[in-house]
């Protein structure tokens, strides 16, 4: 019984030294980890794509009823402002690449050097909605208390007559509620990128695994994504 119990254990050292300590306990190796963390990392993009395709379509039906007013309102948009956050972000999605890639062959210094200056895009991005938003809401073009006044003052000081179906304050609302949503997603995707930062300091990640690294990086892709159909279709209205 002694020499029974004897095996039991030395199989369970066994397998526990084929177990690396990255790897959950549910899982019999690394490759049945990974799989499964990626898959659910697609299928959590697939939501959120269905989700902003909803506002995207509501956005098409909205230009179609009322094509002048888009016309019209988008011009308190300042185009310029919404190209530099353009240029933040396209320029973060490749510094996130560039940290993955660093991640995947064990450059633990490369990781956290793209990963602070994707977070600094990302703050730079955040910075430039805020004087944007601001702006906004100095020229009363925020939905609250005077979403349904009858006129708005644009930038130039001229007053619009408007009416609620087919008014500025429909178009604001949309823009607000679309960029509101992305802006929500650059926060939680800054904190992705400050916990994944952390943890590459610590030494967590190698060439063996950079998983949770790659998972952040779709995500931040598909910020990306996001905001390169929203810059054209609410701020270069044609």
């Amino acid at each position: 019984m002694d020499v029974e119990h004897g095996h039991a254990a030395h199989g369970h050292d066994a397998h526990g030294s084929d177990h690396p300590a990255f790897v959950a306990h549910h899982f019999d190796n690394a490759g049945q980890q990974e799989g499964a963390a990626k898959l659910g990392m697609w299928v959590f993009l697939a939501t959120e794509l269905l989700m902003f395709s909803g506002l995207f379509l509501a956005y098409f039906y909205m230009r179609s009823q009322y094509p002048e007013m888009v016309l019209e309102a988008h011009h308190e948009l300042n185009k310029w402002l919404g190209g530099l956050n353009t240029v933040f972000l396209i320029t973060s999605s490749l510094t996130m690449a560039l940290a993955v890639r660093a991640a995947q062959v064990g450059n633990r210094k490369q990781s956290s050097m793209m990963l602070v200056a994707t977070i600094l895009f990302a703050c730079g991005f955040m910075v430039i909605k805020y004087i944007e938003y601001s702006a906004k809401i100095e020229h009363g073009l925020l939905p609250g208390a005077n979403f349904f006044a009858q006129h708005v003052t644009t930038a130039g000081g001229e007053m619009i007559q408007k009416a609620w179906y087919g008014g500025p304050q429909l178009f604001f609302g949309v823009y607000f509620l679309m960029t509101g949503l992305h802006g929500v997603h650059v926060l939680v995707g800054i904190g992705l990128l400050v916990w994944i930062l952390i943890r590459t300091n610590k030494g967590q990640f190698s060439e063996h695994y950079y998983t949770p690294v790659e998972n952040v990086g779709l995500y931040w892709h598909l910020v990306d994504l996001v905001w390169i159909f929203l810059f054209p279709l609410l701020y270069l209205v044609k």
